[in-house]
């Protein structure tokens, strides 16, 4: 997983980065096959904000979180991220397993 971090007004400093990978395994141990994550951390005035962008094969998933401290705006985002991630996975393994399909009634 190839890990890229940007900070818009914030310095990124090695302690913030250390917290995003350590977060961040989290999504990778429910779903291994993410080839890229980018991560932009944001601050406006009181309002900090993280936004990632997460590619996995054919598809790319995108989530984004405020709050009035970054450690929580981290939190908050790993764990839309981690919702998302898993709807992907299970939307996979319905597709794979042929579950999507429906049956007319009365066939």
């Amino acid at each position: 997983m190839n890990l890229t971090v940007t900070g818009h007004h914030i310095d990124v400093t090695p302690a913030i980065r250390d917290y995003l990978t350590s977060k961040l395994a989290r999504v990778t141990r429910h779903f291994d096959h993410v080839i890229d994550v980018s991560v932009i951390l944001s601050v406006e005035k009181a309002r900090h904000k993280a936004e990632a962008s997460v590619r996995v094969r054919g598809k790319d998933l995108f989530a984004e979180a405020d709050d009035t401290d970054m450690y929580a705006a981290i939190d908050s985002l790993v764990d839309k991220l981690d919702r998302t991630v898993l709807r992907h996975k299970e939307k996979q393994v319905d597709r794979r397993n042929g579950a999507s399909l429906k049956q007319m009634p009365g066939e």
